[in-house]
């Protein structure tokens, strides 16, 4: 086998839907794609669908379960802000930039997750300084390339304004624009939020998330024009994908508040966690029910019963309830006691204090304690699924791929770089390749 491009872009918009995609049909840029490309506008999630476990499968081709990254947060109970999975040291297995890495080609990533200390020649992985103490360009540098992100910080870091969008992936596009031009990366990984932002803080369908929309159309036209500049356009490969879909919800689950009623969590004058028995753990549209004990089946008994009293009655937010060995059969954590998935509408936060249900408001939103859209739903939810659209060297024109899952990413784009992540639970799709 042979290599079938010399550089691979992998772009993910985050939350770029297969709704999306009569938008994007339109825009100049994103047509360019589609006239030398071929495409999938149905392509499967993962479950849960939340960014995280989603990146950690397009660069392992495999289901969270088994490369281990099933949420995007921690099980912490009580605390505020749970760390995240920042770390490539969570990831089992290998991954499409370690085989790069191991091949002897040259890796690059800007912001994609779950990368902290990876060994990526340039890397700015996505990580944020979560401590009082902690300082943001400090806990980056630390995690990546120090010369690297010195060097883009000095560049462009006056385009940032903290974790904000639209102004955090101007500074990845200008940053992801230099590297092209100076770094000619074999291998480049791109992670663009500013629409998953939109979308939860105004609505699937806001004229926020559609200008997200516009400008990620944008950003990609400058990419395309890097490529050319640099005189390696003819010779790379473009994917431009989405990691999960969203929906509108308006009440937030609390199911932990529950759990604190029936003393299954214990607190302190103050409200604080001091110890639990079991802990729902939220991934937005489901969420895991964790027992501390797994001997404790008074505890599990008590669980099962108060779910099933929920259950029934539509007002509660709940579709569905899966055991932990059904979750794992999903793709979920299979340790998990519980999986929940929400009603549309609903979505699960882990507070509790205050009503089982909370009904959003305006106020909540722009304070950003709750949000109008949400992943982490079911794969089986209707309207749910991404999209992959790929062009360039390596990559058939005008194919048409019907259906597709986010775990055959992974082994796609290795063939392309003539790697190997081994047996992974996805499949290569040759449908889309010349070789």
């Amino acid at each position: 086998m042979t290599r079938l491009t010399d550089h691979l872009i992998v772009i993910s918009f985050d939350c770029l839907s297969a709704l999306d995609f009569p938008m994007l049909q339109d825009l100049p840029h994103f047509q360019e794609l589609f006239k030398n490309g071929s495409y999938c506008r149905n392509v499967e999630t993962i479950y849960p669908s939340v960014t995280y476990p989603c990146h950690a499968t397009i660069v392992t081709g495999n289901f969270p379960n088994r490369h281990g990254v099933i949420n995007n947060t921690f099980l912490q109970p009580g605390k505020h802000s749970p760390d995240w999975y920042w770390h490539r040291r969570h990831v089992k297995g290998t991954t499409l930039y370690d085989e790069a890495k191991k091949a002897g080609l040259t890796t690059a990533a800007l912001l994609w997750p779950v990368t902290a200390g990876a060994k990526i020649d340039y890397n700015m992985p996505e990580i944020f300084a979560n401590r009082p103490w902690q300082h943001q360009i400090a806990v980056s540098l630390r995690n990546g390339s120090p010369l690297f992100q010195l060097d883009m910080n000095r560049r462009f870091g006056h385009l940032r304004k903290g974790l904000n969008q639209p102004e955090l992936d101007d500074f990845v596009l200008e940053a992801t624009v230099q590297t092209i031009k100076t770094k000619k990366p074999n291998l480049l990984l791109v992670h663009f939020t500013d629409l998953d932002t939109q979308r939860h803080y105004h609505g699937f369908s806001s004229k926020e998330a559609m200008a997200a929309i516009q400008r990620h159309n944008d950003r990609l036209g400058k990419i395309i024009e890097a490529l050319k500049e640099s005189d390696i356009y003819e010779k790379s490969t473009i994917i431009a994908l989405g990691d999960h879909s969203a929906l509108d919800e308006s009440k937030a689950v609390k199911l932990n508040v529950l759990l604190r009623e029936h003393g299954l969590i214990e607190v302190d004058p103050r409200g604080n966690i001091t110890n639990w028995k079991a802990y729902c753990k939220s991934c937005d549209g489901s969420a895991y029910i964790y027992i501390k004990n797994q001997a404790d089946f008074e505890t599990k008994e008590a669980i099962k019963e108060l779910v099933n009293k929920l259950l029934p009655d539509k007002r509660n937010g709940i579709e569905a309830v899966l055991t932990g060995a059904e979750a794992g059969a999903k793709g979920a954590d299979r340790n998990s006691f519980l999986m929940l998935e929400a009603l549309q509408g609903y979505y699960f936060k882990e507070d509790h204090h205050g009503e089982y249900i909370d009904v959003i408001t305006e106020e909540d939103v722009k304070a950003k304690r709750y949000t109008v859209a949400s992943h982490g739903y079911s794969p089986e939810k209707e309207n749910y699924s991404t999209i992959l659209i790929a062009s360039g060297q390596g990559i058939r024109e005008n194919v048409q791929i019907p259906s597709m899952h986010l775990v055959d990413e992974g082994p796609t784009f290795a063939r392309l770089l003539d790697l190997n992540l081994g047996d992974t639970d996805g499949r290569l799709i040759e449908e889309l390749l010349t070789g």
